[in-house]
């Protein structure tokens, strides 16, 4: 099979590690992870990649649905597989179930290396808004976006050194009043994605075919969007 895999930036890692684990050996187009705060421009930016791609049979999507970006992607040349999950945590913790598991026990913030290494993280933007306005008005602004989650968590892929993460995470949890935990992540998706294992935790677009919302699993009472930008 002749294949493309278009992924979020914020995987790197995890994708990287996943092609090591399969021995799968196609070529990655990564699309900045930044896009994610402005949902339109991520599917403007999806879309046109597709539109450039020619020459294969299918387009593997290491991406979550993530805030309607993937409504209405589609191809008229190729098959576009994608992951039936709203974001990129499912992709890392195994399974919608996973995610759906975790949240109801505890309001939870997830983040890996990758979504701590993108410009425009929570924790970026913690210490824009201490710049910009004080430590105590930032802790304000920062308690009022984050008011539903009760926890910030750590996924341990098994792609980075935890211990590269824990400190910052650790200290910002601190200072927010957030309990701090990890949890073991798993590759199972994205090594079914990479296998060609694509059963009914995959959306299998023929050519022509376009993604509709119910087509994706659904999200966790709002706790979807973690984009976490201070504002004002």
């Amino acid at each position: 099979m002749r294949a493309v895999i278009l992924a979020c930036q914020t995987i790197r890692d995890e994708l990287r590690l996943a092609l090591q684990e399969t021995g799968a050996d196609y070529p990655v187009i990564y699309i900045e992870s930044g896009l994610h705060t402005n949902p339109d421009a991520l599917h403007r930016r999806i879309q046109g990649q597709l539109d450039m791609i020619d020459n294969v049979d299918a387009v593997l999507m290491a991406f979550g649905y993530c805030g309607n970006s993937l409504l209405g992607i589609k191809s008229a040349a190729f098959t576009i597989v994608v992951p039936r999950a709203d974001d990129c945590i499912p992709l890392l913790l195994g399974s919608c179930e996973a995610r759906r598991r975790i949240s109801q026990e505890m309001g939870t913030y997830f983040a890996t290396k990758g979504w701590l290494d993108n410009e425009r993280n929570i924790l970026v933007e913690y210490e824009r808004c201490v710049s910009r306005y004080g430590e105590q008005r930032a802790l304000r602004v920062m308690k009022t976006m984050l008011g539903h989650y009760r926890r910030f968590m750590v996924i341990d892929t098994g792609a980075f050194p935890i211990d590269s993460v824990t400190p910052r995470t650790e200290a910002f949890a601190a200072r927010l009043d957030l309990k701090h935990a990890t949890v073991p992540g798993s590759l199972r998706l994205l090594h079914k994605l990479l296998l060609g294992q694509w059963d009914q935790e995959f959306i299998v677009l023929k050519p022509g075919e376009e993604i509709r919302l119910e087509d994706v699993c659904s999200g966790e009472g709002g706790q979807v969007s973690q984009t976490g930008v201070c504002t004002g």
